[in-house]
């Protein structure tokens, strides 16, 4: 099985490809990451939306090598290495920081560049008024709905295999309850009345943090029978307008220019995820949704 998770195609294709060869040149901030993971892409896409200068080196986190474990010692993408001088050290040498964890490094870039005439407007709301501070929470509280529902929910589906302990219907409803209950806040908020984005007109840090998973819907329609089972237009019942308003988010979401740009070509993610399909994979995130714990 480890030959399956040393194998993946070596460097993006397509788009992805384009834009990590733009950012190839040395540079302070640099980001580490692999092409076929939505983790990255999640980092990958804030740097984008920013114009944040930066440096995209791909690596290979299933080959651990030194240089890598010396930077982040867990061994994961994305890693951003910050440069900083060194305290106390004489001639202003530089030495390099490490944040890893997607959710931390778009957190990290949207405060670190926040001079909005630069860097565009913030991803999470920024300000101290009343309603600016509630928008914040209620961004992060949905946030943790994509982190510890809907992306859980994606590997289950994808990875199950008839010797589960549980049926693909199961997985198949746990997905799309986490698909549906963020759908029916967009509805229930109103927010989808300006816009199709989480905050209505604007693209924020929750949409970021789903987007990758929505390009990826396409792999559990290829790999799973009855595929994610979002109900057909007509057919939903008392349900239309939420799945109407998820419906709205997804065609912006997948045309949105970052989420295009920091995207390989979809015969390569087939590839890919042939691994998870059949629960072969040897990635953390693929051995904590087989033994069941939560996501790393």
């Amino acid at each position: 099985m480890a030959q399956i998770d040393t194998s993946l195609l070596p460097t993006p294709t397509g788009a992805a490809a384009r834009l990590a060869e733009s950012h190839s040149r040395d540079h302070p901030l640099k980001l580490y990451g692999g092409w076929f993971c939505p983790f990255v892409q999640r980092a990958w896409i804030v740097l984008v939306e920013k114009n944040i200068p930066h440096q995209y080196i791909e690596i290979n986190p299933y080959k651990k090598e030194k240089h890598f474990l010396d930077l982040n010692p867990r061994g994961l993408v994305p890693t951003l290495s910050i440069d900083s001088p060194s305290a106390g050290t004489a001639g202003g040498n530089r030495k390099q920081r490490a944040l890893y964890e997607s959710t931390v490094i778009c957190e990290y870039l949207d405060e670190a560049y926040a001079d909005e005439a630069r860097y565009g407007s913030r991803l999470l709301p920024a300000g101290d008024g009343e309603e600016e501070v509630y928008q914040r929470a209620r961004c992060r509280l949905w946030v943790n709905h994509v982190v510890t529902r809907v992306v859980p929910g994606f590997y289950r589906l994808l990875q199950h295999t008839p010797d589960k302990g549980y049926s693909i219907e199961e997985a198949r409803e746990g997905f799309l309850k986490g698909l549906k209950d963020f759908a029916k806040e967009m509805l229930d908020s109103r927010s989808g009345q300006d816009g199709p984005w989480f905050l209505g007109e604007r693209f924020s840090l929750v949409d970021v943090m789903l987007a990758p998973w929505a390009k990826r819907l396409f792999l559990i329609e290829y790999y799973k029978l009855g595929g994610v089972g979002i109900p057909k237009k007509g057919e939903r019942g008392e349900d239309e307008e939420v799945w109407a308003r998820w419906d709205r988010w997804f065609d912006a979401v997948v045309e949105r220019e970052s989420v295009k740009a920091t995207w390989s070509e979809e015969d390569k993610y087939i590839e890919a995820y042939k691994r998870y399909a059949e629960d072969a994979t040897q990635s953390e995130v693929g051995q904590a949704t087989r033994q069941g714990r939560s996501l790393p």
